[in-house]
């Protein structure tokens, strides 16, 4: 039921009924290598003390989105997957180009949960093959989760992981990454937060904003029903 309860709304627009709040800062793509591979990005989002990331999603509202721009090519590793639950880095020294595939997740690095215990994360309703493939990863029916009770979904110094993008050629920045992405977390007193459309490439809509976004998107599927 908890599995249940983080991911429906997701896919089915309903993860507006959160309130929109400022826990999220900003979400922002950091080079951590430059290597033969490409260089290696890790999308942050950025957030208030005390508060924390559970899912990362894309709906009807909001698709979510990412991809390459300028040329630049997406690197995936034979011997990664497209989440951390497959990348084991016991493997990083007979392999040393599988530390940088591209994959997704939400706190843990990789499938020992480092820096946490454990790596509890899901995933529902992403088609994985084009990104596999090394093109871009877009979904508006899916996403990747942790419940509320999964430590990983904590922001350690400000920061929660969300994924690692190596990309080829380009303008050699983080704008050979383009896109969105949604957002549903906590913030410091327990309050659900929601972010539509967050981007690195751009600031995040005000609250205020996002709130109207979320208005929009339920009255839409009102009228649908209707």
């Amino acid at each position: 039921m908890k599995l249940t309860s983080v991911f429906a709304g997701a896919v089915g627009g309903l993860f507006l009924a959160g309130t929109a709040t400022a826990a999220l800062q900003s979400v922002s793509m950091e080079l951590v290598n430059s290597g033969d591979q490409g260089n290696t990005y890790r999308l942050m989002a950025n957030l208030d003390a005390g508060a924390r990331v559970d899912a990362v999603y894309g709906n009807s509202v909001g698709t979510l989105s990412i991809g390459t721009a300028n040329g630049a090519t997406m690197y995936q590793n034979a011997n990664g997957g497209p989440t951390s639950k497959e990348i084991n880095s016991n493997f990083f020294p007979f392999v040393p180009s599988m530390e940088w595939d591209s994959y997704v997740s939400i706190g843990a690095l990789y499938q020992n949960g480092a820096p946490f215990g454990e790596n509890n994360l899901n995933n529902i309703g992403i088609n994985w093959s084009a990104f596999e493939g090394g093109g871009d990863l877009v979904t508006d029916n899916g996403s990747w989760f942790i419940t509320p009770d999964d430590a990983q979904g904590a922001e350690l110094n400000g920061q929660v992981f969300l994924g690692q993008f190596t990309v080829q050629g380009g303008l050699g920045t983080a704008d050979d990454l383009v896109g969105q992405i949604n957002l549903q977390g906590k913030d410091s007193n327990g309050e659900t937060w929601n972010a539509i459309g967050a981007s690195w490439n751009t600031p995040i809509p005000a609250p205020g904003a996002l709130a109207l976004l979320g208005l929009a998107g339920l009255a839409s599927s009102r009228r649908r029903r209707g």
